[in-house]
């Protein structure tokens, strides 16, 4: 389980995303004294960190400044201060990411996950592979084609992107949080209605190949591919 340290001295906003991320099947660390922060940071070893700017004793910067002489671990600062001299600072000091507050607990999730994945995670070997199929569907990783008999459909970044999450976990729900996550890259953060919009069009180009109602919403958890009609026409093979 990946070990994240948050520093936060609102109790409030601490315990909030504390509960979210233990949710997302963090360990979390949530440092409730201050006077001691890097000793608190030695001795949990985190794989992250959460770093508000206004602390009591020393403020975020001088404790990104103090862990970057011996960790690289990602650190993301949580701050109320919006000009743009101070994210420069505190990335030239060296955190890796830099959140306005307030902020979206989504917005917070979507970008941890990321970092985590981009460092830490393990990949599928389906990455190295010019090919998927699951149940006949075939999804072309070099081409962004997607084929299933005798149809076929070009794709965008964006949806081939969405179909291949789908793919790779049909006939589980796969909530919006990690879909948006699936969207947002260094260069620009994917919101909430782009996610609506690109998963409406792949649920349109998969019904002009004879694949309807594929993509199944469900209200409060997300998305499920529903393979269960491929299973009855492919005698259920992979």
């Amino acid at each position: 389980m990946q070990k994240i340290m948050l520093i936060e001295d609102d109790s409030s906003l601490r315990n909030q995303v504390k509960d979210v991320l233990i949710g997302y099947g963090y360990e979390v660390y949530a440092v409730e004294t201050f006077f001691d922060v890097e000793e608190q940071f030695k001795k949990y070893q985190p794989d992250l960190m959460i770093l508000d700017i206004n602390l009591p004793h020393f403020d975020g910067n001088y404790y990104c400044r103090v862990i970057r002489k011996y960790s690289k671990i990602p650190i993301v600062i949580t701050s109320a201060r919006n000009s743009d001299m101070d994210q420069i600072l505190s990335i030239e000091v060296g955190a890796d990411d830099y959140i306005v507050k307030p902020f979206s607990i989504q917005v917070l999730i979507v970008k941890i996950n990321a970092l985590m994945r981009r460092l830490y995670g393990d990949y599928s070997s389906n990455e190295l592979e010019k090919e998927l199929v699951v149940k006949g569907i075939h999804l072309d990783n070099a081409s962004f084609k997607v084929s299933y008999q005798n149809a076929s459909k070009e794709l965008s970044k964006n949806e081939y992107k969405l179909l291949k999450k789908f793919l790779l976990n049909a006939d589980s729900v796969i909530s919006r949080v990690d879909l948006l996550e699936e969207l947002w890259d260094e260069s620009s953060f994917v919101d909430d209605n782009t996610l609506t919009v690109n998963v409406t069009r792949v649920k349109s180009k998969l019904t002009e190949m004879g694949l309807e109602d594929m993509i199944k919403t469900k209200r409060g958890a997300g998305y499920l591919f529903d393979t269960s009609s491929l299973m009855e026409r492919n005698g259920g093979s992979r």
